[in-house]
């Protein structure tokens, strides 16, 4: 079993900063895109950045130059450091991870349970 815990979600004025975590643990051989994503209120889930496990990183143009995706694969754990937060940006935010869990296996994508964001004055 494989489990992704999200953390770092809280509530911020806007122009704020928060730093987003993805901690993945269980039976992990290797994971390969990691990727952060957002629903927000009666939207549909959106991709927020991926992240390659060579360091290959892609935004959504609403974030570009805002967010920064990052990862330390010797830890399992991927990163969303969100600067200027506006307050389009509040939603729960999610992470996925293409996990392998065993040398030979095939890579399925594991998400994890979210973390709310909330930007408002």
């Amino acid at each position: 079993q494989v489990q992704l815990v999200e953390s770092g979600g809280a509530s911020v004025q806007p122009g704020g900063s928060l730093r987003l975590s993805c901690a993945a643990s269980g039976t992990i051989f290797s994971l390969n895109d990691m990727g952060w994503y957002r629903r927000a209120p009666g939207k549909e889930r959106e991709l927020v950045a991926t992240i390659t496990s060579g360091g290959l990183t892609n935004y959504a143009n609403s974030v570009k130059g805002r967010f920064t995706v990052s990862r330390d694969n010797a830890k399992n754990t991927g990163y969303l450091q969100m600067n200027n937060l506006k307050p389009e940006d509040t939603a729960v935010y999610y992470c996925s991870a293409d996990v392998r869990p065993y040398f030979g296996a095939s890579y399925y994508q594991k998400w994890g349970q979210g973390t709310q964001v909330t930007v408002s004055s």
